[in-house]
């Protein structure tokens, strides 16, 4: 009777191929990764930008309190979070522009996400962007550069 079963070279041919087959997974699962932070990082610009500009249209309208010499535009991100007054109300309702403030996926994690964000006031040139006394436009600070070569800074 003729035993049955794998030779050592039929085993380490198998085990050979396992370990090109998992060289070639990794990569592919990081790129997955990455592309679905990307994805995140996009969402979160998005929705923050969109709630800045609901409160500076908010604030044209004359729904929102804005002092003499002021931009209109929030002075903090919290702002858009814990909302402001609505003129308008005659029972002084409160105007929300986000549920919560999204952090941005390439930082840190455990950081506060008002923390993760770098900030342009309205009086700082688009190549420079620098804080100020109002939240204008938000960029990412993850030192990274995209999928598509973009730096997340210029995002």
């Amino acid at each position: 009777m003729k035993a049955r079963g794998f030779t050592f070279v039929e085993l380490m041919m198998t085990l050979a191929i396992l370990g090109v087959l998992a060289l070639v997974a990794l990569p592919l699962a990081e790129y997955s990764i990455r592309r679905e932070k990307e994805r995140e990082l996009r969402n979160a610009l998005i929705e923050i930008r969109t709630a800045i500009d609901t409160y500076k249209g908010a604030a044209e309208q004359g729904r929102i309190n804005v002092p003499p010499g002021d931009s209109g535009y929030p002075r903090a991100l919290g702002e858009l979070v814990e909302g402001v007054v609505d003129q308008r109300s005659p029972v002084r309702q409160k105007l929300y522009f986000l549920r919560r403030l999204p952090a941005d996926p390439f930082a840190a994690p455990g950081v506060d996400a008002s923390l993760t964000w770098g900030l342009r006031a309205y009086a700082s040139p688009p190549d420079m962007p620098v804080p100020g006394r109002d939240v204008f436009d938000i960029y990412s600070l993850s030192p990274l550069a995209g999928l598509n070569g973009v730096p997340y800074r210029q995002w």
